[in-house]
């Protein structure tokens, strides 16, 4: 059964004007960019929200938009609503002021009659205070993860990640998941390039305990390459808001192919 509502709050050190501003104004510098972080992550380029009554908020494509909801209450500083275009949720975000900043409160409700929630904030707000934390020192520019990326597979990635962070000091855009959780996704970085934790005893997972992620500009291209020149297809081109397919070489390792979303540009000295 699909809850009726779910709430989660932040708090930021800044007063809420400001943290207003920041939310809606910089949405797409702490929107984490993450492979499975957007609709279409092959296509997304931005994420955008239009001020005012009636402005949209936007997975932006090169071509086009995904509109994720539509606003229907806009006070700067107090409060904004939206109305989901996606599922059939209404969203309500707060921010009172505390000692020392803001409380940032997400209220997703499903609509009277509704069926379909994605309560997609309990996963996403949490990356707010980050960015309010570092932007006075940060490049104002998105953070993209880089072209590579490995897969580790671990009983218990949760546990793993901790570890990881304690003991490597590895880093992440998300959070390290606490005691007790057990996300299905776990993402660890060394600067741009992401370590991707998994589940060991998933359905189909290796037997390797590791594979690669590599980000190419024309997925299907590469596909049929991979395919006519002998690679073992484990699974072919499927989209789950990331686009990819998977095989293995020519002894047993594992590898990812994901279509790059086009602001994943090669290094300059590429």
């Amino acid at each position: 059964m699909t809850e009726q509502s779910v709430e989660v709050a932040v708090e930021v050190p800044v007063a809420p004007p400001t943290a207003f501003k920041i939310f809606t104004e910089e949405i797409d510098l702490w929107w984490v960019r993450g492979p499975i972080n957007f609709w279409d992550s092959a296509r997304a380029i931005e994420v955008r929200i239009e001020p005012g009554v009636g402005g949209r908020i936007l997975e932006v494509y090169a071509d086009d938009a995904l509109e994720r909801g539509v606003i229907t209450a806009w006070e700067p500083g107090e409060r904004l609503e939206y109305r989901s275009s996606v599922d059939d949720t209404e969203t309500t975000i707060t921010f009172d002021p505390i000692d020392g900043g803001t409380r940032v409160t997400v209220v997703e409700a499903l609509v009277d009659g509704g069926t379909t929630a994605d309560y997609a904030w309990q996963n996403v707000l949490h990356w707010f205070p980050a960015w309010v934390t570092r932007r006075d020192t940060a490049p104002s520019t998105p953070r993209e993860v880089g072209r590579l990326a490995i897969a580790l597979y671990y009983e218990d990635p949760a546990a793993a990640a901790r570890w990881l962070h304690t003991v490597f000091g590895l880093e992440t855009w998300d959070r390290i998941p606490e005691e007790g959780r057990q996300p299905s996704w776990i993402e660890l970085h060394a600067g741009a390039s992401s370590i991707i934790l998994l589940k060991r005893t998933e359905p189909g997972a290796p037997a390797a305990d590791h594979a690669a992620w590599v980000y190419v500009d024309d997925l299907d291209a590469h596909f049929t390459r991979s395919q006519d020149n002998g690679a073992k297809i484990v699974q072919e081109i499927h989209q789950h808001g990331f686009r990819s397919y998977e095989a293995e070489d020519l002894e047993g390792h594992r590898w990812t192919f994901v279509q790059a979303r086009p602001t994943q540009v090669w290094p300059k000295n590429h």
